[in-house]
C-alpha cells in the first residue's frame, strides 16, 4: 500500500487578482513561491500543503449557485473557530444573506460532523469549508 499525504488543491479562476484577494483577506493565507510557469498563477500555503490558483479560462467552472455543503468542496482546518468565523464575517460574508448571495455564509456550530464548521465560496463558486475538525484517520 502506497503511503499518501495531501500536496496542494488547484483552483482555476477567471480573475486571479480577484481570487488572490479572497484567499488573502478572507480567508488569511500568505503567498508563496511559485515556478515560472507558462500560465498565470499563484500560490499559497496552507501549513505544509498548498492551495494553487491558475488562470485558465476553459475550466469547468460552476454557474453562480447557493453554498451546499454537500457538493465539491475543500476543508481548512484552524484552531480558533471563532475568530476564523469573525475573520470571514468582517469581510461580509453572513449566514443570514439570501441563499444565492455570493456571501452567503452556511454556519454549523453543532451538528453531525461533531465539530464547528462553516461553508463559504470563493469568486469563481468553488466552496470551502472551515472547520476545527481532528487529524485522525478514520479506518474504513
Amino acid at each position: 500500500m502506497l503511503e499518501l499525504s495531501f500536496h496542494h488543491v488547484s483552483l482555476p479562476t477567471r480573475d486571479l487578482e480577484k481570487s488572490a484577494e479572497f484567499y488573502e483577506k478572507v480567508i488569511g493565507l500568505k503567498r508563496t513561491q511559485r515556478p515560472p510557469f507558462k500560465t498565470v498563477g499563484i500560490w499559497f500555503g496552507v501549513g505544509r500543503n498548498q492551495i494553487h490558483l491558475i488562470v485558465y479560462p476553459e475550466a469547468s467552472f460552476r454557474p453562480s449557485k447557493k453554498v451546499d455543503s454537500s457538493d465539491i468542496h475543500f476543508a481548512l482546518r484552524v484552531e480558533d473557530f471563532e475568530a476564523a468565523y469573525k475573520q470571514i464575517s468582517s469581510h461580509g460574508y453572513n449566514e443570514n444573506l439570501p441563499d444565492l448571495h455570493p456571501k452567503k455564509m452556511l454556519l454549523r456550530r453543532s451538528g453531525n460532523a461533531g465539530f464547528p464548521q462553516l461553508f463559504v465560496m470563493d469568486p469563481d463558486f468553488n466552496t470551502i469549508e472551515i472547520n476545527v475538525g481532528p487529524f485522525e484517520h478514520v479506518a474504513a
